[in-house]
C-alpha cells in the first residue's frame, strides 16, 4: 500500500523545502515542527481523460506552491506524468463500485491519511469519494468533492449514491451549469459552494509548438490522405457522447472529401462494434477512422478541420472542446450543459440541438466552407477566448485558494480554537 508509492515522501517534503512555505502560517507535525500542507486527491483511476489531466496539473500546481501533493487511484497511462509533477501516487483499486471494497479502501485511506499526514482530502468520483469520505470523518480531516458531471436523482438509490458529491466542506463545480445543478438538485448551500472552471495548459496546447512532422506521423498512422477534409470526435465511446449522431452527420454532408475521425477508448462494451455497424450502414467505411488512443492530442487536434462534440446529455464543462479552440480549431458542440460557457456561437464555433444529425451535418459544413482568412479570425478568437477565460494556471489558483480558506481561513482557526 504505502509501499507502492511513485516518489518518497522524504524527496517531496525536501522539495516542498526547497520552494518555500505556502503564504499561510506552516502546519506542525506530530512532533511540533512545521511542516508543508498535505493534499491527497482521489479518483478512480489515471487513464487519459480530463479528470485525471486536471488532477495531474493541480497536484504539479501544489509542488510548485510548497505543498506536498497525494494522489490515490488505481493507477494507469498517466502515472508517468505524476511522477514528472512531483506527486506521490498512492495505488489502491478505487475504480471498484463493489460496498465491500469501497469499505476496505476506506480503511486504507484512514491509514494513509495518518501515515502521511494528509489535511485535505479531495474527491473527484463517487465511488472513490464514499471510500474518502468515510475516512476524512474518521481522521478529521477537510473533505472537498468537485462536481464533474450533473449527476441525476431520477432513481433512487443511485440518487444516494451520487449525492456523496454534495457532502464537501467545499463542493467545487467546473462551470456554472454545475454550480446550478449542485445547489437546486442537491441544496448545496452558496457557503459551501464554489464555481471554479475546469483550464487548459496553454504551454502544452499551442499551435506554435506543434511541428509539422508530429501531424504528418498522425495522418500516416491514421492513413489519412492529403487533401482531406477531417471532422474530429474526441471522447470515450459512449452512447451520450454522440458519436452515432456524428457519423450520421458525416453520412448526411454526402461529400468523398471528409473524413470522420472518432478519438477515444470504448467505455460500454460491444459499442465500438455498434459504431462500426453504423459506419458500414451509411457506406462510410473507406472515409472513417475509430483511433482508440491518441498520445499527442494537439498535433490531433492540428490535424482536424473542425472538432465535435455531439454529446446527446449536457457536458459538465467539456474539456476537448476547450482545448480544439486553444489550438485555434472551429468547434460544433451541443447546445446544452458546458458548452454554453465554452463556445462562442459564430465567433469560435457553433452550437446546435442536440440528437440532431441534420443540424449537425450543417455546421459541420459551415465549419468546412470557411475561406482561409475567416479560419485564422475563428482560430485568433478562440485562443484568446481560452487564454482570458480557461487557463490552467487559473484553475489551480483558485482551487489552493479553497484549500487555504478551510486550513487557514477563520473558520478553521475558530475550530482549532474550540479544540485547543
Amino acid at each position: 500500500m504505502g509501499g507502492e508509492t511513485s516518489t518518497s515522501l522524504s524527496a517531496a517534503e525536501g522539495r516542498a523545502g526547497e520552494r518555500g512555505s505556502p503564504r499561510s502560517e506552516p502546519l506542525r507535525g506530530l512532533r511540533g515542527a512545521p511542516r508543508p500542507p498535505a493534499v491527497l486527491q482521489v479518483l478512480p483511476s489515471l487513464n487519459a481523460g480530463g479528470v485525471e489531466r486536471g488532477t495531474i496539473e493541480l497536484a504539479r500546481a501544489l509542488v510548485a506552491a510548497g505543498w506536498i501533493s497525494y494522489v490515490a487511484s488505481a493507477g494507469g497511462p498517466l502515472e508517468g506524468d505524476l511522477k514528472r509533477a512531483g506527486a506521490i501516487h498512492l495505488k489502491l483499486p478505487l475504480a471498484s463500485k463493489n460496498p465491500l471494497r469501497m469499505g476496505a479502501n476506506a480503511h486504507a485511506l484512514i491509514a494513509l491519511i495518518r501515515r502521511h499526514g494528509i489535511d485535505i482530502v479531495h474527491a473527484r468520483s463517487r465511488a472513490p469519494a464514499w471510500s474518502a469520505w468515510w475516512a476524512a470523518r474518521a481522521t478529521g480531516r477537510r473533505f472537498v468533492t468537485t462536481f464533474h458531471n450533473a449527476y441525476d436523482l431520477s432513481v433512487p438509490l443511485k440518487g444516494h449514491y451520487n449525492a456523496i458529491m454534495a457532502r464537501g466542506a467545499r463542493v467545487i463545480a467546473i462551470s456554472h451549469f454545475l454550480a446550478e445543478h449542485a445547489s437546486s438538485t442537491y441544496g448545496v448551500g452558496r457557503e459551501r459552494l464554489r464555481t471554479i472552471p475546469r483550464g487548459v495548459d496553454l504551454d502544452q496546447f499551442a499551435p506554435s509548438r506543434v511541428g509539422a512532422e508530429r501531424i504528418v506521423a498522425l495522418a500516416r498512422e491514421w492513413r489519412l490522405p492529403d487533401g482531406a477534409l477531417i471532422a474530429m470526435l474526441p471522447g470515450r465511446l459512449s452512447r451520450w457522447k454522440g458519436a452515432l449522431d456524428f457519423i450520421a452527420a458525416i453520412a448526411a454532408l454526402g461529400r468523398d472529401d471528409v473524413y470522420g475521425l472518432l478519438i477515444g477508448p470504448e467505455q460500454s462494451r460491444g459499442f465500438r462494434a455498434e459504431l462500426e455497424r453504423a459506419i458500414e450502414r451509411h457506406r462510410l467505411g473507406t472515409r472513417f477512422r475509430i483511433v482508440e488512443g491518441c498520445g499527442d492530442m494537439p498535433a490531433a487536434y492540428m490535424l482536424a478541420d473542425v472538432v465535435v462534440s455531439a454529446s446527446t446529455d449536457p457536458e459538465g464543462f467539456g474539456r476537448v472542446i476547450v482545448e480544439a479552440q486553444a489550438m485555434g480549431r472551429p468547434v460544433v458542440a451541443t447546445d446544452h450543459g458546458g458548452a454554453r460557457e465554452t463556445v462562442l456561437p459564430g465567433v469560435t464555433g457553433w452550437l446546435v440541438p442536440p440528437a440532431d444529425p441534420p443540424s449537425l451535418a450543417a455546421a459541420i459544413g459551415r465549419a468546412l466552407a470557411l475561406r482561409p482568412e475567416e479560419r485564422a479570425k475563428f482560430a485568433g478568437a478562440g485562443r484568446s477566448h481560452v487564454a482570458k477565460n480557461f487557463p490552467s494556471e487559473a484553475t489551480c489558483t483558485k482551487t489552493i485558494a479553497v484549500y487555504e480558506e478551510l486550513l487557514f481561513g477563520e473558520e478553521s482557526l475558530e475550530a482549532q480554537a474550540a479544540a485547543s
